[in-house]
């Protein structure tokens, strides 16, 4: 990695300021009246080596001599970086708090007007989808307890697929699925409600290693809501997409057009079990299911997310990407990843998928050897969601072995100092 000022995301353009760091080294130590001599000195290095770095001649690698320099500078390391300042490593103080708007079953005296609750609903989730999990921490208490007051179905499994959601980020699974359970029994016997509550199910119950019950769960879910003409085990076609009425968003039974919100929140049920399945090492019903998926897909171009589901085409491929490196196949992974990482959609995705899934390519370059290819995917998921990386048990792991390389690459050491891993 020469240039870490750079953050690329996964393949696809620069995200962040484009100056190179010999630049701003330069730009830093003219602001500070020094010459390239009085820096050397400082840094009790030669004049020349000082030159080589401003003109990019030679590579800032290293993330304890970019350290140096900004200690020299006075500035912080993520300025030469051309890096926000840093957002808090660590799971975010409240989780208790959350444990206990669970826990408690009275609500409040004068619950709002079910305007505002959704007016805050809304909130929470754009705070979700741009991964602004500190935030959520403190807000969420608040919000089950004005949810439960409410007593909108709706807004209440809302409300708790919110919740549970973000505990899996946050690596407390048996919580993600008690608000997950709570979800399914506020949807009461509305099917779509339920089945959205299941996203969460399934999402909780594979966080806690759990594939088998998490297959079961979501599959059923998706058949009790798609037509039978997109049901799994009517074609069996390994992943093509299905014949022609899987991809049509209206219901087979006569009950006239489907809403595609519908549609997306059982293409996203099928998404969930395929992963389950991929976990349960039942990779052909994963291809399966993929390939359903894929056909209900292919019939909702620009359609509205309704059920906050983030299903689509895009989300199909990198599904396809997490199945083939956990089936070990993870050049085949790394082939998709590139490809699809470079098309319109995934900038289109919430910051939160797009950083929770180049977490999941950090793995799949750790797979063949790659560390500067993890490393990247890791650096690039925190330009494009920091709490992805920082707040998340799993991605810590990651940096760690990561960080084990000699030398590390810049911009994994740093994310290592930033998470506690180095001092």
């Amino acid at each position: 990695m020469t240039r870490p000022a750079r953050s690329r995301t996964g393949g696809g353009g620069v995200t962040s300021d484009d100056i190179p760091i010999g630049r701003r080294v330069a730009s830093w130590r003219i602001r500070r009246s020094m010459t390239q001599q009085m820096l050397a000195d400082r840094l009790r290095r030669s004049k020349s080596w000082v030159d080589k770095i401003e003109r990019g001649a030679r590579p800032l690698d290293r993330y304890s001599v970019i350290q140096e320099l900004a200690h020299v500078l006075r500035v912080d390391p993520e300025v030469l970086l051309g890096q926000p300042r840093s957002t808090p490593a660590g799971t975010p103080d409240g989780v208790d708090d959350i444990r206990a708007a669970l826990a408690r079953y009275d609500t409040p005296q004068a619950p709002p007007q079910t305007d505002e609750l959704r007016r805050q609903v809304g909130h929470a989730w754009l705070a979700y989808q741009h991964a602004h999990y500190g935030q959520l921490v403190r807000v969420l208490p608040g919000l089950l307890d004005a949810a439960q007051g409410a007593r909108s179905p709706e807004l209440l499994v809302q409300a708790y697929r919110i919740t549970s959601s973000l505990l899996v980020k946050l690596g407390e699974a048996g919580l993600a699925w008690l608000a997950a359970d709570r979800a399914m029994a506020a949807a009461g016997d509305d099917p779509t409600l339920a089945a959205t509550a299941t996203i969460a199910v399934a999402q909780a119950l594979r966080a806690a290693n759990r594939d088998p019950l998490a297959l079961t769960a979501a599959q059923s879910a998706a058949n009790r809501l798609l037509p039978p003409s997109s049901r799994l085990g009517d074609h069996e076609d390994g992943g093509s997409g299905g014949d022609q009425s899987a991809r049509q968003p209206h219901d087979q039974r006569g009950a006239g057009l489907r809403p595609a919100g519908e549609w997306a929140v059982g293409g996203a049920l099928l998404v969930q079990a395929a992963l389950a399945a991929a976990g349960c090492g039942e990779h052909r019903r994963a291809d399966e299911l993929l390939g359903r998926a894929a056909g209900i897909a292919a019939g909702l171009r620009g359609y509205d997310d309704t059920y906050r589901a983030s299903f689509g085409p895009i989300a199909v491929e990198l599904a396809r990407v997490v199945v083939a490196a956990v089936r070990g196949e993870a050049v085949e992974a790394l082939r998709r990843h590139a490809i699809v990482v470079r098309r319109e959609g995934w900038r289109r995705l919430p910051a939160e998928y797009r950083g929770a899934y180049l977490v999941d390519a950090a793995r799949a370059y750790l797979q063949v050897g790659d560390l500067r290819g993890a490393a990247r995917a890791l650096v690039d998921a925190d330009s494009v969601a920091p709490a992805e990386v920082r707040c998340r048990p799993l991605a810590r792991t990651l940096i760690a072995e990561v960080a084990r390389g000699h030398p590390a690459p810049a911009g994994v050491a740093r994310l290592a100092t930033l998470v506690g891993l180095t001092r």
